[in-house]
């Protein structure tokens, strides 16, 4: 089968800010307050983008969400005859709802979905289960939306299938392809699927996290696996070490990246240790033929601390045309003499499957929790898959040039807290989204749009209710 790994990166949105409503991000919380850029925040996105494009790898864009989400605010009872005295109440009477309804937390594509690529189901196709979210309110309102948006650009049910968000409240909380990883021999070839979970309903004997919460049930993930039609030979659930999230890993990508035959990740990423790093390599033998290519850090070596400050595993893995991989790592991890020591030691090493290292400033995003890794939802598509596309999502110069430029002309410089009440951001970013939705070939996806769900060949993404 010709297949092509696609990076789907999230086009950060115009109230990107700083509220600290994510308990248990250490960044998020540290930054509370602060004043934010969502224009310097979408461009450093796009950056990384352009960067990797004219590198030769595939990537795509996912639209933001509409935020505020007004009327996410009149399900929870503001009032008013219009949206900005809606906006008027909420900061009155609920700031911290008015912050969540604000939040541009659909940029970390990582949380969007799990993706199960056509080679592993069943049914011979491309399988996404929307994330619930269920751990965050702010998160919460995304599944909806970004099922539409999904629906939207895989439309051809006979090569995808978008399911609903997974139902049944918190013992199937789901937080989408930052706790999933598929390793493979090659990209058409079988693949071994590690679901990373916190904590489970019905296991008994599991410690869990003291501080912290722990977001992602085994519940959740194995209802994934068995939504998308994975075999059970194929599927591994191996649970975080609950230190590790008392530390600030929120989700498995903080501490662990995944690609192809390559596992980087810290020792105390899973309860465990190193048991549990050799049962994937295992069960990676067993699925696939090959030997993994395990990058196992000490914690002598690199702190959970320090891991969790520069984000070293919230990295993208990508292969290299002559073999190895190129880590594509955040600013901070340059600036660390700890994690850049550890790097160049590992550059330095023949047998060490990382042969070049990138670095981006992606500080906006860093400032709430998310790296590289977050702002990227990876896809496995065949070739023909991707001209069954229903928009214009992949990118070349062209697109990324128009939205460069869209960025610039829509995007304020700065954003402080008390401008989230401000209707003027509101009127901009829907102007800014309605002109998106024309560059990307959308169609009308937006509740203020003002498209009913039952519009022939139209899907309105109210996050709303």
């Amino acid at each position: 089968m010709d297949c092509i790994e696609v990076n789907f990166d999230g086009l950060v949105g115009p109230t990107h800010n700083y509220a600290g409503l994510s308990r248990g991000n250490v960044a998020s919380s540290a930054n509370r307050g602060h004043v934010s850029s969502p224009r310097r925040a979408a461009l450093q996105g796009l950056a990384k983008m352009r960067a990797l494009h004219a590198r030769g790898f595939a990537q795509a864009v996912l639209p933001p969400h509409e935020r505020p989400a007004v009327g996410w605010l009149r399900h929870l009872g503001f009032h008013g005859r219009n949206d900005a005295e809606v906006l008027a109440e909420a900061a009155r009477r609920g700031p911290e709802w008015l912050a969540a309804a604000s939040s541009a937390s659909a940029m970390w594509t990582a949380n969007a979905a799990t993706v199960t690529p056509a080679g592993d189901t069943r049914d011979g196709r491309l399988h996404l289960t929307p994330a619930n979210l269920l751990a965050m309110p702010h998160r919460a309102i995304e599944a909806k939306g970004t099922t539409a948006i999904l629906r939207r650009i895989f439309c051809d049910a006979g090569r995808f299938c978008v399911h609903d968000a997974l139902s049944g409240g918190d013992a199937l909380a789901d937080e989408g392809a930052a706790n999933h990883t598929r390793l493979g021999w090659g990209q058409g070839g079988p693949g071994l699927h590690l679901f990373v979970y916190g904590r489970s309903v019905a296991a008994r004997g599991e410690s869990g996290p003291r501080s912290f919460p722990a977001r992602q049930t085994l519940e959740a993930s194995e209802a994934v696996a068995r939504r998308h039609g994975i075999s059970e030979a194929n599927a591994l659930y191996l649970q975080q070490h609950p230190e590790a999230v008392d530390a600030g890993v929120f989700h498995n990508d903080v501490i662990c990246v995944g690609h192809l035959d390559t596992l980087f990740t810290h020792e105390r990423a899973f309860s465990g240790g190193e048991n549990a790093h050799g049962e994937i390599g295992r069960r990676f033998a067993e699925v696939t033929g090959g030997r993994l290519r395990l990058v196992r850090v000490p914690e002598s070596r690199v702190s959970l601390k320090e891991a969790v400050r520069t984000y070293l595993f919230n990295s993208q893995l990508l292969d290299l045309p002559g073999g190895g991989c190129l880590l594509v790592a955040p600013e901070e991890c340059r600036r660390s003499d700890v994690v850049r020591g550890y790097l160049d030691e590992c550059l330095a090493d023949p047998e060490c499957p990382l042969v070049e290292v990138l670095h981006f400033d992606l500080r906006e995003s860093m400032r709430n929790g998310g790296g590289p890794a977050c702002l990227r939802l990876r896809m496995v598509l065949r070739g023909e898959d991707l001209v069954s596309l229903g928009a214009r999502v992949v990118v070349d110069n062209v697109l990324l040039g128009e939205l460069e430029d869209w960025v610039r002309r829509h995007y304020r410089e700065t954003l402080a807290p008390a401008d989230l009440a401000d209707p003027s951001l509101l009127e901009e970013s829907r102007r800014a989204l309605d002109e998106l939705t024309g560059i990307l070939r959308l169609g009308w996806i937006y509740p203020f749009q003002g498209i009913a769900a039952s519009a022939p060949g139209r899907v309105a993404a109210d996050a709303g209710e």
